[in-house]
């Protein structure tokens, strides 16, 4: 049985100041690279390894798998491109209090975040299942058992799960908030509600 574990990176430098990163490439901010370390720290806690490490191309996201890789004494993440974060298109760079001044009304509103749908140049959430479902099938044709970490982000981490459980966008958005260094178990004989196995107090994007 393949156990695939999905960890969002930690705080960022967009994310401490409001800013819709997407494809943006900053550093975790003092905080995100204390919050990756807390991370690995509950990975040794609870016993657990993997056979294989991935990361996103993005900077936030290959630091806080290189955090893991380090105290498990692994090898680097290896990085997958489409592990990459959601394309923002024309709302890349813009701040997250004017989603709903700029996209309204074609956006999603939860209780922690409000999502924007479809402007300019963005990947939708149907796309972003639809590589989530390609990125998988990878997965599973390299690792037909055992463990591996995918070190990724939020909005497409999401439909990571969306696509894995085989649920629907609109509903995976609203049930559970993603937050920095939280880390998902995507697995046989889990139930979605359950497989939100790290979180953390961090609400930031």
């Amino acid at each position: 049985m393949l156990k695939i574990y999905l960890a969002r990176h930690g705080q960022d430098e967009d994310n401490f100041l409001g800013i819709l990163n997407g494809h943006r490439n900053k550093p975790l901010t003092e905080l995100g690279r204390s919050q990756a370390k807390q991370l690995a720290s509950y990975i040794v806690d609870n016993g657990l390894n993997f056979d294989k490490i991935y990361s996103s191309p993005l900077s936030r996201a290959y630091e806080t798998a290189s955090e893991v890789a380090k105290i498990l004494s692994l090898a680097q993440p290896e990085v997958i491109q489409n592990l990459i974060e959601r394309d923002f298109g024309i709302m890349t760079g813009e701040k997250i209090i004017d989603i709903e001044r700029l996209c309204a009304p074609d956006i999603f509103k939860t209780d922690t975040i409000t999502y924007f749908l479809s402007p300019e140049g963005a990947e939708t959430f149907p796309d972003l299942i639809v590589r989530a479902k390609e990125l998988l099938k990878l997965i599973k044709d390299n690792h037909q058992d055992g463990s591996v970490l995918l070190a990724g982000h939020g909005d497409f981490g999401k439909m990571v799960y969306a696509a894995y459980y085989d649920l629907a966008w609109q509903e995976v958005l609203s049930s559970f908030h993603f937050g920095n260094s939280e880390l998902v178990l995507l697995t046989e004989g889990i139930t979605p509600e359950n497989a939100q196995i790290f979180k953390t107090s961090q609400y930031n994007s």
